[in-house]
């Protein structure tokens, strides 16, 4: 039986980890084979990363098979231990666990995202070695797909906005807590805040806590997120394409004022696409192989 040579991109946030299949021709713009995403824990064993690899593999393996309607066989093909990976984590206490599952599992020695590996992008960032490796892997996509100028917010654990500017460098970007992060802050901080079903209400002035609560929370972000792209915009002196990416990002999308374009899977494909450079510029993690 031919295997197909997969590469995972394995992308651990503070809140969730997302993991995504690429087959072996597939190019940086493709779209991965499928995806899957975990509750990050507060710890992990290296065994117990390798279990929850193993078990996603087969699951992706089953979701590949129903879409594309493969054989049995060449649908179990799939969720073989994939010839490569690509990590993200942004939890340096997880990062070591992750690292060493996929260095059992792979074929190949993985990379990391970090010092040391290739990106092909030109930093306007006073310290590069401060990005996180999911800042890094959004604007990688953004530059790919949409081109330059272009703006990336990605909603997570926190609000990231990457900005590219007009020669496809990157220009910098703007952390703020996320809208989860915010909402929790608020409850645990004031006693008789209760928390809150994290949707935007009927209307803005709020006929109950709970409505005022969503309504300061929920339209407030899509207010900040308004008012900070139109302040990038007069810095920049140019609009630019702005895609939404993270949890939530439809819905925060049909609530922004500013026209914007969802992208579920922009981080993960930034991943694959760093890891396809590394390919093409021998990189030298990809030096040493595992048989």
């Amino acid at each position: 039986m031919t295997r197909p040579l997969c590469c995972l991109a394995l992308d651990v946030g503070n809140t969730t980890t997302r993991f995504a299949l690429f087959a072996s021709d597939s190019t940086a713009s493709d779209e991965p084979l499928g995806t899957w995403e975990l509750t990050t824990p507060e710890t992990i064993t290296p065994d117990e990363a390798r279990m929850h690899i193993a078990q996603v593999l087969g699951v992706l393996a089953q979701d590949v098979a129903k879409e594309r309607e493969l054989t049995a066989e060449r649908a179990a093909s799939f969720a073989q231990p994939p010839l490569a990976a690509i990590l993200s984590c942004v939890v340096p206490s997880l990062s070591d666990a992750w690292a060493a599952a996929l260095a059992t599992a792979c074929q190949t020695r993985p990379l990391t995202v970090g010092p040391g590996l290739k990106t092909g992008l030109k930093m306007r960032y006073n310290d590069p070695s401060e990005l996180g490796s999911d800042r890094i892997a959004d604007v990688i996509a953004l530059r790919e797909r949409y081109g330059a100028p272009a703006i990336a917010i990605d909603l997570g654990t926190t609000l990231n906005i990457e900005v590219l500017d007009a020669e496809g460098a990157f220009a910098g970007g703007i952390i703020a807590p996320g809208l989860a992060l915010g909402a929790r802050a608020m409850a645990g901080a004031a006693a008789r805040l209760p928390q809150i079903e994290l949707r935007a209400p009927a209307s803005v002035v709020g006929r109950s806590t709970r409505e005022a609560i969503q309504s300061g929370v929920v339209l407030g972000e899509a207010a900040r997120v308004d008012g900070l792209l139109a302040r990038v915009e007069r810095e920049c002196g140019h609009a630019a394409p702005v895609v939404v990416t993270g949890t939530g990002a439809a819905e925060l999308a049909a609530l922004l004022e500013h026209e914007v374009q969802v992208d579920d899977t922009l981080t993960l494909r930034g991943l694959h696409q760093l890891y396809l450079h590394n390919v093409r510029h021998g990189s030298r993690y990809l030096l040493s192989s595992r048989k």
